[in-house]
């Protein structure tokens, strides 16, 4: 069950370390943004501009194309509100919490490799790739 809204701790803008490139990470959920949305969301419900936050560097349009693509999927749902003060608010379906157990089988398997990654992205880099 998650948390109202209202009682979220608010999303640290420094969850998701900058030196950790996702282009790194070898599993996807959807496109480079959607495992780290999915992590957002995992305690409750999010308003948009509650997500920009920790997730440095994605794009206004990239973050909406990429709630959409979830939404599509059936990993996420979007609630508006008619009052303007709520906005919009984006939630975890029980299929996209379901993708929590394996996105942190994911995570640990990185950080276990992470060096034999980071060589590979390297090695790959240095041939012009």
């Amino acid at each position: 069950m998650t948390k109202p809204l209202a009682e979220l701790t608010p999303l640290d803008p420094e969850m998701f370390d900058p030196v950790c490139p996702s282009p790194l990470v070898p599993f996807r959920v959807g496109d480079k943004w959607a495992a780290m949305i999915l992590r957002c969301l995992q305690d409750g419900s999010r308003r948009f501009s509650e997500l920009k936050g920790p997730l440095r560097g994605v794009t206004a349009k990239s973050l909406t194309q990429s709630l959409r693509r979830l939404e599509r999927d059936g990993f996420v749902t979007r609630k508006a509100y008619e009052d303007t003060k709520l906005g919009v608010e984006y939630s975890l379906t029980p299929l996209g919490r379901g993708l929590l157990g394996p996105l942190d089988a994911a995570c640990e398997w990185t950080r276990e490799h992470w060096d034999e990654l980071i060589d590979a992205h390297e090695a790959h880099m240095n041939k012009g790739g």
